[in-house]
């Protein structure tokens, strides 16, 4: 078990030490996709649900879950976040993309904020849209690209 750097030699849950780590400028991006009816879909366009600003009230949920991720992760560090920004697009008529960037000066990843962040912007859309079709989905939420830190970048093809 020592590859895996969350379990020490005996199997034990441990929080990463980052202390001997060089800060760098990290970087992670992530996406989600929610699928959903067309006419829903036109109604968030509109802006015309009885709730609200869909996409920017799952914008704030977004950024709002990843400064908490660390308290929802249970080994992953605290963070000061430099920057978290989160963008929609309907790439077809039923299909919208959330994509999450998250920026840090620090020596542990924001990998698992940005996937944080669109998973809760994605929840969000659904929380706020479930009246109106109970058939919603979220699906591909994924890391798409991470740079800085010792194992370098990562670009998903």
């Amino acid at each position: 078990m020592a590859s895996l750097s969350h379990f020490d030699d005996q199997g034990a849950s441990r929080m990463v030490d980052t202390s001997n780590k060089e800060e760098t400028q990290r970087l992670a991006r992530a996406s989600a996709i929610v699928r959903m009816e067309e006419s829903t879909a036109e109604l968030i366009r509109n802006k015309e649900l009885s709730k609200g600003d869909v996409l920017e009230v799952a914008r704030l949920a977004g950024i709002q879950a990843a400064k908490k991720t660390w308290d929802l992760i249970p080994l992953c560090h605290p963070l000061a976040i430099t920057g978290v920004k989160l963008d929609f697009s309907f790439f077809e008529k039923n299909l919208l993309r959330i994509t999450a960037v998250v920026k840090v000066f620090g020596r542990t990843g924001v990998e698992m904020e940005a996937l944080t962040a669109v998973s809760v912007a994605a929840l969000t859309v659904y929380d706020m849209c479930k009246s109106v079709d109970k058939v919603m989905t979220i699906t591909e939420i994924r890391l798409d690209e991470k740079t800085g830190g010792k194992s370098g970048s990562f670009v998903r093809q």
